[in-house]
């Protein structure tokens, strides 16, 4: 069995996620930056995952670089997943180490099905102005980020904006204060089918809170959702109907339900005498 989640607000949590105080108990650290906690996990949550860790197969799929994937301590330290999917399916780690023949695959779907970043990066400025810019990256060669003043973004302007971009082969997704702008072919769900191909297990549990995810969750067996971020709210204002369940707790604390239910999964399958194939 493989357990494949998102991590920041669906197993992590920055301080402006959390959604409780610093100091309330039961909260471990998980990404610690010079000496500062910058993201926590809940303290069952983690317990869960090390158990289920040890029997299955977790994988960490995010939209975070390289970079930023591997200054999580918790995952280089405390548990240290054989696989993980970073830049939104762009990149494979395995032992830690980048899949190269995977780079390079996504690359040439990148050149053959999408515009030019240059491209791209033009008609975002088209629209969205510099004085509603904080900060613009071009994430590992692959896509770009830019944490936005997003009161400042007119929704009318963004969606005309997204359908151009969708032509060019080219999604828009708006998460918080950060605008992603990714090539089709940088997905997670390609990514995750890659993986199951090579480690073989079946089936596959997975968690997820943005629209980033949705390929993800497309892509499982079983699925759960925070009750919080772009999924939930689509849920909410009646957007789409989802078959998989929601938390009843948004934050951090959503991590528990997300891998009770995990739990449940694996022990119920394992009842029938296929959850811990691997």
């Amino acid at each position: 069995m493989i357990y494949a989640s998102d991590l920041d607000r669906t197993l992590i949590y920055s301080l402006n996620a959390i959604g409780v105080p610093e100091d309330t108990p039961g909260l471990v650290p998980a990404e610690v930056i010079e000496g500062r906690t910058v993201s926590y996990i809940s303290r069952q949550a983690l317990a869960t995952l090390k158990e289920l860790a040890a029997r299955i197969i977790f994988m960490p799929v995010t939209t975070r670089t390289v970079a930023q994937y591997r200054r999580i301590n918790l995952f280089q330290e405390t548990l240290i997943p054989d696989y993980a999917i970073t830049s939104n399916g762009g990149n494979i780690l395995r032992g830690g180490v980048v899949d190269k023949e995977w780079r390079a695959a996504v690359g040439r779907k990148v050149a053959s099905g999408s515009a030019a970043a240059e491209e791209a990066g033009r008609i975002v400025h088209s629209v969205v102005r510099e004085e509603w810019i904080i900060s613009e990256r071009y994430c590992d060669e692959l896509f770009y980020t830019f944490v936005v003043h997003r009161e400042d973004l007119p929704p009318d302007e963004i969606a005309r904006m997204s359908g151009r971009l969708d032509s060019l082969g080219w999604k828009v997704s708006l998460q918080g204060r950060k605008l992603y702008i990714v090539p089709e072919a940088v997905n997670k769900s390609d990514a995750i089918h890659h993986v199951r191909r090579t480690v073989h297990a079946e089936p596959m549990v997975a968690s997820g809170d943005s629209l980033l995810d949705k390929s993800l969750l497309a892509a499982a067996d079983y699925a759960i959702v925070p009750c919080h971020g772009e999924i939930f709210a689509e849920q909410q204002a009646g957007l789409v109907h989802l078959e998989y369940p929601f938390t009843k707790q948004s934050g951090v604390f959503a991590g528990d339900e997300i891998l009770q239910y995990v739990q449940e999964i694996y022990t119920n399958l394992t009842a029938l005498g296929v959850g811990p194939q691997q």
